[in-house]
């Protein structure tokens, strides 16, 4: 429940705050990632950390250009759960923070675990977030340095690698996630919250201790720090050393990347002659651009297994999360399995369009490519394959059937079965990842119209 004898300061005293050290620590943090105007999604459950850090960012938004929205995630745990929701949403509205309540179902039964899976669902809504059809450019968490050294913990008992046990970072960009408070212990932001009169939710399961992190909290941090004082900040400073050899595997996953990851799809013959210890290095940077979690060591080398040994047509399908691994022409390919269905869509000017089937076509005005503006291109009839298509994009060279240069073109036949078709009046006009019909193609100073697709 919230701790209702205090009530938060009005805006005018947030703004008499913003010379207070942990103000000062969060605008240097932000200073060095955000750009101006950029919008921020704080993920607030209402506890300590995020209503202290909820204040922080309210108080910062004085000095630096940004602008700050709140998401609430309920997960219907908790009888208490619908009183959090209000004590955010009355939060957010004397600060004029804009906030939006989620609603998860949550399943209890799932193999990961309550813990994994409502963390999973929390971070899923937070992803999927969007205002007026935009993402957010970060989203802000409140872990802390306890939470830090806890992670860490956790990882080496499960036997992570070098990735796992950097734990968190103060800034993921591939991921748009943000962690300002990282250097600051819970007891610091609890002293901050009772010096500044701050609210927050005591959520009653923090005392489970048949939950890891809640056994690590109460029964083994204790015992450590009566006889190592420092052993968070210790900790934490080791998950620091260690996210910066991950940096460092990162960067050589980035070098291996630029060789053989296009169009997030990778080649197998340049990952096969790597070696072993490498080849799984840039398997994990890449599942983890997709926002996947790492696969145990026992699963990577299945993963492996297959990839590099499986017969040249085996059908090769292997679901991580959200994902399926799949191989195509000596390629690997991460891809979102969902049934095509059929649409008839007009594009009447837009920036860009969302497909029935998630994928998203984005417009843009060029300069010598794309369709020729120089015909009067201002409505297009979007739809997906029926089959027996023609098509010339070569004026060198015949009409041919699209399956034909579908398949010419190496394009997997999951992404034929999604692949949406741009047509001028009758004519088809373009097909993505194929080219522009001949006579429509704008020459080298005419302007022309650039459409490209982006997969599901």
């Amino acid at each position: 429940m919230a701790n209702t004898k205090k009530s938060l300061r009005n805006s005018k005293n947030v703004t008499e705050l913003v010379t207070h050290p942990l103000i000062s620590q969060l605008n240097h943090f932000l200073s060095c990632y955000l750009k101006p105007n950029q919008h921020v999604l704080l993920a607030l459950s209402g506890g300590l950390d995020s209503s202290v850090l909820l204040h922080l960012l309210a108080a910062a938004k004085q000095t630096i250009p940004f602008e700050l929205l709140a998401m609430h995630v309920h997960h219907g745990l908790s009888p208490n759960a619908d009183a959090w929701a209000d004590f955010c949403t009355q939060q957010c509205q004397l600060l004029n923070v804009p906030i939006e309540v989620v609603y998860v179902q949550l399943d209890k039964n799932s193999k990961q675990g309550i813990e994994a899976a409502a963390r999973q669902l929390r971070y899923a809504a937070l992803f999927d977030y969007k205002l007026n059809g935009i993402a957010p450019d970060f989203i802000v968490t409140a872990h802390h340095q306890d939470d830090q050294a806890e992670t860490l913990f956790l990882q080496l008992f499960r036997g992570a690698g070098v990735k796992g046990l950097a734990s968190m970072g103060g800034v993921d960009e591939s991921r748009r996630l943000m962690r300002p408070l990282l250097d600051v212990s819970r007891q610091t932001l609890q002293e901050y919250a009772e010096q500044q009169n701050i609210p927050w939710c005591n959520d009653e399961s923090n005392d489970n201790t048949q939950y890891e992190r809640n056994f690590v909290r109460h029964d083994v941090m204790p015992v450590l720090t009566t006889r190592y004082p420092s052993v968070k900040s210790v900790l934490a400073r080791t998950a620091s050393h260690l996210a910066e050899a991950n940096d460092l595997l990162d960067t050589l996953a980035k070098i291996d990347a630029d060789k053989l990851l296009q169009n997030n799809s990778l080649c197998l013959q340049g990952l096969t002659a790597l070696d072993l210890p490498r080849a799984k290095n840039l398997l994990r940077w890449w599942f983890s651009q997709n926002q996947l979690a790492m696969p145990t060591s026992e699963h990577l080398n299945e993963i492996i297994q297959q990839l590099f040994n499986a017969k040249a047509d085996a059908n090769i399908n292997i679901q991580l999360q959200h994902l399926s691994l799949k191989r195509y022409q000596q390629r690997a390919y991460l891809f979102a399995e969902c049934l095509a269905e059929s649409f008839d869509m007009t594009w009447n000017g837009e920036a860009y369009l969302n497909l029935p089937n998630g994928g998203q076509l984005h417009f843009k005005q060029v300069v010598g490519s794309g369709l020729a503006l120089k015909h009067g291109v201002t409505k297009l009839r979007i739809t997906n394959r029926d089959g027996g298509e023609r098509f010339k994009p070569d004026v060198l060279r015949p009409t041919r059937t699209l399956k034909h240069l579908l398949q010419e073109a190496n394009i997997p036949p999951w992404q034929r079965e999604h692949l949406p078709l741009i047509y001028w009046h009758d004519t088809l006009a373009l097909v993505p990842n194929i080219g522009i019909a001949h006579e429509l193609q704008a020459t080298k100073n005419e302007e022309g119209l650039e459409i490209l697709w982006q997969d599901i």
